[in-house]
């Protein structure tokens, strides 16, 4: 491995670049640099076929050791890894980690400041980097990717390749310039990896890129570590407040579908004595940055954000992750919930959904102008997310489903596993929705529909006359949050869809005619009154750190101390240190020397002469 006057990394390691030479195998950099003895899933495979000068697309889910996928590659071939990143908050966080494992990293982003730019320009021109980061509107600017040509280049990594298709869910037009890379770095392997995509997307992905021969390589996109979960919409702040309450150490993400909604469930979450800030688009730069460092430096906290947030963010202990609305497509959810339990540890999730969105969605995909083909294909997604929410069955097995991959049996880590969904035949009650939105012009909403089916009489009643429709009262045995729920499941089925722009429900007649005459039979699942939110196996869920004995656990809390006053001094995030996992592995075997504590995995070389002489004398104070 040649590390290019590497004068950085030797000064922390103590080793000499000459005697590492070109041909140190993935397997010792793996030991070397980063501590662990072996790969794990498919790493293995993707770094041989790098190594081999292959193009590579690696799908591998979020935790799953994306990075090792091409760092290490980038390391032992001659030359400068170039991984290609969107987020400026993912360079900075890879960039910080790599620096701590002695490996000269650097970024090339538009927030970066004038002193590390001019560095960063000087150890380009001297060949002093080893991995360098940089954003895609950054790399084909006129000028730049010739310019770094002028070094030798091990790899090209163009990371949340499903940035690149127009199929994605979080597309960005400027990735499909990079086809033209090869052109630029002849004979360079590029690896084009993502947590999420399906085959449509994946077959895009290589069409965009210019990478037809790349071999392709899956990992299976379940998470056991993941619980699943999805109530409809009741009262959301209590059911938020719900899910986060296991969490209150933790770190946690609260999705919105609008700025004024992160504020609004921020605030809320304020009164109820939560750390709670908003992230969105709205927010200044200044107030961006300080939330941002806040959630970075391992402070227990729930970010209410849109759905930008936590794309890249590296914090690995994310404990849970609430939606308030749906998602588009099993996609962006996927990749959403991913963002919890990195580090392997148990992690909540819990999606709230309506049957008002569910109409609303596909109200404003009819309205679209965009081309039938991609109608079509964004339509096929959300009825698959739309069918998610409402399924009987083993939420993680309809989850996978989406992505071609078959689970053999139900997963037992959902909400549907661990209480079972009840049925009733709900063809009746089906007959008198669709009668009472028939009967009403096909001009009101799911709440005044509740209340002709319970008979109450109320101004509105009045006012339309409606007291007198042989429909009125027909289902006053059941409670407003009853028929909600089978206004919301007919909408899921696609027998009631939205009418108009202010909420109106109608009736689609292909769907609903055989229900109204009795032709079809329909079974719907019963609402339950007071449903087991996802939040409350956080209380019993059992991690690494629930493992230790209390001296343990006293070594554990010292050793994090620790590693928060360091991360603060370094103005970096404790998590690039060591990881939780690291941590309490320490804790457990205790170590009395520096040579020992080399054997823990997840210690390399460089943080063991950094940092071994400190997490001994804490060790030996406790």
């Amino acid at each position: 491995m040649i590390f290019q006057q590497h004068d950085t990394f030797c000064s922390l390691t103590g080793t000499d670049p000459s005697a590492s030479g070109i041909d140190e195998t993935p397997d010792a950099v793996l030991k070397r640099v980063f501590g662990f003895d072996s790969f794990r899933g498919q790493q293995e495979d993707v770094i041989s076929a790098v190594m081999a000068g292959e193009d590579v697309l690696v799908i591998m889910p979020t935790g799953g050791g994306k990075s090792l996928c091409y760092q290490v590659p980038a390391l032992c071939r001659h030359g400068m890894g170039i991984v290609i990143s969107p987020l400026i908050a993912l360079m900075d966080d890879q960039v910080a980690a790599l620096r701590q494992l002695g490996v000269n990293a650097a970024a090339l982003h538009s927030e970066l400041p004038p002193d590390r730019l001019d560095q960063t320009r000087a150890d380009l021109r001297e060949g002093r980097i080893d991995l360098l980061y940089i954003s895609p509107e950054r790399l084909v600017s006129p000028g730049t990717a010739r310019w770094l040509a002028r070094n030798p280049v091990s790899v090209l990594a163009i990371d949340e390749a499903h940035c690149v298709s127009a199929w994605g869910h979080e597309f960005r037009p400027e990735y499909r310039a990079l086809a033209d890379l090869p052109s630029v770095f002849p004979g360079v392997p590029r690896i084009a990896l993502t947590a999420t995509a399906d085959s449509r997307t994946q077959d895009d992905i290589l069409l965009a890129l210019g990478m037809p021969e790349a071999k392709r390589l899956t990992s299976s996109f379940h998470r056991p570590n993941l619980f699943l979960a999805a109530l409809p919409k009741g009262s959301e702040t209590k059911q938020v407040q719900d899910a986060l309450t296991p969490h209150r150490e933790d770190a946690a993400i609260v999705y919105c579908g609008s700025r004024n909604r992160t504020e609004r469930m921020a605030k809320s979450l304020r009164e109820r004595g939560f750390n709670a800030l908003p992230y969105h688009a709205g927010l200044s730069s200044q107030e961006k940055h300080a939330t941002l460092m806040r959630f970075r430096s391992g402070e227990p906290m729930v970010i209410v954000a849109t759905v930008a947030f936590g794309m890249g963010i590296d914090r690995p202990d994310v404990r849970c992750v609430v939606h308030l609305d749906m998602p588009a497509s099993p996609e962006a959810y996927y990749q959403q919930i991913g963002r919890a339990g990195r580090d392997g540890e148990p992690a909540d999730t819990l999606l709230l959904y309506g049957g008002e969105d569910m109409a609303r969605a596909r109200h404003w995909l009819e309205q679209s102008t965009a081309p039938d083909t991609e109608k079509r294909v964004t339509q096929a997604r959300l009825e698959s997310m739309i069918a998610l929410t409402e399924t009987v069955e083993c939420r993680t097995q309809a989850l996978l489903a989406c992505f071609g991959e078959a689970l053999s049996a139900p997963c037992g880590h959902c909400d549907n596993c661990r209480n079972p969904a009840q049925t009733f035949d709900g063809t009746e009650a089906a007959q008198k929705v669709l009668s009472t939105i028939y009967r009403t012009g096909q001009r009101f909403g799911a709440v005044h529909l509740t209340t002709v089916l319970r008979g109450k009489l109320t101004e509105a009643i009045e006012r339309h006359a409606h007291q007198h429709l042989t429909v009125f009262g027909v289902g006053k045995e059941h409670s407003e949050q009853w028929w909600r729920g089978v206004i919301r499941q007919l909408i899921a089925r696609g027998a009631i869809r939205m009418s108009g722009e202010h909420g109106a429900l109608g009736l689609d007649v292909e769907a609903a005619r055989p229900l109204l005459r009795g032709e079809e039979s329909l079974r719907l699942r019963v609402d339950p009154l007071k449903p087991v939110v996802s939040a409350q196996r956080g209380v019993s869920a059992s991690t690494l750190v629930d493992s230790l004995d209390e001296q343990e656990r006293h070594r554990f809390d010292a050793l994090r101390q620790w590693r928060r006053d360091e991360a603060r001094e370094q103005e970096i995030p404790p998590y690039v240190i060591f990881h939780d996992a690291v941590l309490t592995e320490i804790a457990r075997e205790n170590p009395e020397t520096v040579e020992e504590l080399a054997l823990i995995k997840g210690v390399g070389s460089s943080k063991l002469k950094r940092y071994g002489d400190a997490v001994i004398d804490v060790l030996s104070d406790t």
